[in-house]
C-alpha cells in the first residue's frame, strides 16, 4: 500500500486532498510546514510527496532544493496556487517530478499520483530482504531473524524494526516513527514509541537500538 506525504498548510485543502487519496487507497498523513516536509521525506518510508511552494517556515522550493541535495529520490508533485511560467520552469528544473496549479480536479491529480508511483514502480528494483549487521526482515513474508533465530514480532514491532532497518545509524525522532508506524492518529505526547522500542528490543537485542537523548532512537550498523 502506498503511502503519501501530503505538504499543504491551508487545511481545507489538505483535508479535501488526504480524504480524496484514503478513498482511493492510499495512506496518507499530512504537515503544515516546510521543515516538517522535509524531515519527514528525508526519513523515507513514503512513496511520493504532494509539495505546496508556500509553506511557513521554509518554503516549497528550498524544501524541494534540500531533498534533491541530499539525494532523496522521492517522487514530488508541487501543487500550488503559483502557475506563472517561471515558477513552473523552477519548480521542474529544481526537481519536481509534475506541476498542478490550483484550483485543480481531484481527477487529475489522481491520474498524476498513480502515473508517478507506476514509474517509481517501473524503475525501482523490489528489495524483499533488509539486512542490518546479523538481523534480517523478509518483507514478503513479513519474519524477522536474528542469525539463524527466527523471532516473532507483532506487526507494528516489524514495522518499527523496518523502518530502523531503512536508516541505519541515522537518529530518527520520535514524532518520525510515531507518523510512519501508526500514522497520525495518536497524540505525539504519546510513550507509545518508547513503549515498542522496548519491545524490540527484548526480541532482537538490547544494544542493537541506541536511545539518543532529547532525540529518538538510531539502529547501529556494526
Amino acid at each position: 500500500m502506498n503511502r503519501i506525504l501530503i505538504a499543504e498548510d491551508e487545511a481545507r485543502i489538505a483535508s479535501f486532498v488526504e480524504k480524496g487519496l484514503r478513498a482511493n487507497g492510499f495512506v496518507t498523513a499530512v504537515v503544515a510546514d516546510g521543515v516538517a516536509a522535509y524531515d519527514l521525506a528525508g526519513a523515507g518510508g513514503f512513496d511520493l510527496l504532494i509539495l505546496d511552494i508556500g509553506l511557513p517556515l521554509s518554503d516549497g522550493f528550498t524544501v524541494l532544493r534540500r531533498l534533491r541535495q541530499s539525494r532523496v529520490t522521492l517522487p514530488v508533485i508541487i501543487l500550488t496556487a503559483r502557475d506563472s511560467v517561471s515558477d513552473t520552469v523552477a519548480g521542474l528544473e529544481g526537481g519536481a517530478d509534475d506541476y498542478i496549479a490550483k484550483p485543480f480536479a481531484f481527477e487529475e491529480l489522481l491520474a498524476r499520483v498513480r502515473l508517478r508511483l507506476r514509474l517509481r514502480a517501473d524503475r525501482a528494483p523490489e528489495v524483499t530482504v533488509l539486512r542490518v549487521s546479523d538481523l534480517s526482515l523478509d518483507l514478503r513474508t513479513r519474519r524477522a531473524y536474528v542469525g539463524a533465530r527466527a523471532v516473532d514480532l507483532s506487526t507494528r514491532e516489524f514495522a518499527l524494526a523496518e523502518i530502523f532497518c531503512r536508516h541505519p545509524d541515522q537518529v530518527l525522532t520520535r514524532e518520525q516513527l510515531l507518523s510512519h508506524v501508526w500514522g497520525f492518529d495518536f497524540d505525539p505526547g504519546s510513550n507509545v514509541v518508547d513503549v515498542y522500542v522496548r519491545y524490540l528490543r527484548r526480541k532482537i537485542g538490547a544494544d542493537r537500538i541506541e536511545t539518543v537523548r532529547g532525540t529518538g532512537y538510531r539502529m547501529r550498523a556494526a
